[in-house]
């Protein structure tokens, strides 16, 4: 047989130790400070997720190699599914800070291509060009923008990519 202590003890002790709960839950939810940017710094931050243009052309099947084919798969173009790396290429103040090529995903690489880069700046005015390039098949890049920047402390500077909207997005 087990003893239970009364009441009287029980809910002051329960009381104490909810207390000492919310106090250290409390303490450690705003205490220890985290600062991701210095005072005069602000963040440049490339997010985007672009499927490129295919890698190669479509190609038309002779009748010789549709005759091989099952009924079923005699499709009369012959289109790869394998998608072009994404290269992004960014330049603060005329000197490049990110430039980089980004592959398409999925086992196939039929998949968009994903880049996140978070990158610490000075508060200020910059001048801030984007070039991106999402055909494998040319040399120069596909879209540029650029923005006269006067970046507030503690803001963040998007870099995002909308076809719908006219390409590379600055905000």
């Amino acid at each position: 047989m087990s003893q239970q202590a009364s009441p009287i003890v029980r809910y002051p002790a329960q009381a104490v130790l909810y207390a000492l709960f919310a106090a250290f839950v409390g303490y450690f939810s705003t205490a220890p400070s985290l600062r991701l940017l210095g005072d005069d710094e602000a963040l440049l931050r490339l997010s985007l997720l672009h499927p490129g243009k295919p890698k190669a052309d479509c190609r038309k099947r002779t009748p010789e190699e549709l005759a091989k084919m099952p009924p079923q798969m005699r499709a009369a173009l012959d289109c790869p599914r394998e998608r072009s790396p994404v290269r992004v290429r960014v330049e603060l103040d005329g000197q490049a800070v990110i430039d980089e090529s980004f592959a398409p995903a999925g086992l196939a690489k039929d998949g968009a291509s994903a880049a996140y880069r978070r990158l610490p700046i000075k508060a200020g005015p910059h001048r801030l060009r984007v070039q991106l390039n999402d055909d494998a098949r040319r040399t120069d890049f596909t879209y540029e923008t650029t923005a006269e920047l006067d970046v507030e402390p503690g803001r963040i500077v998007l870099i995002d990519f909308d076809a719908e909207k006219g390409g590379v997005q600055i905000k």
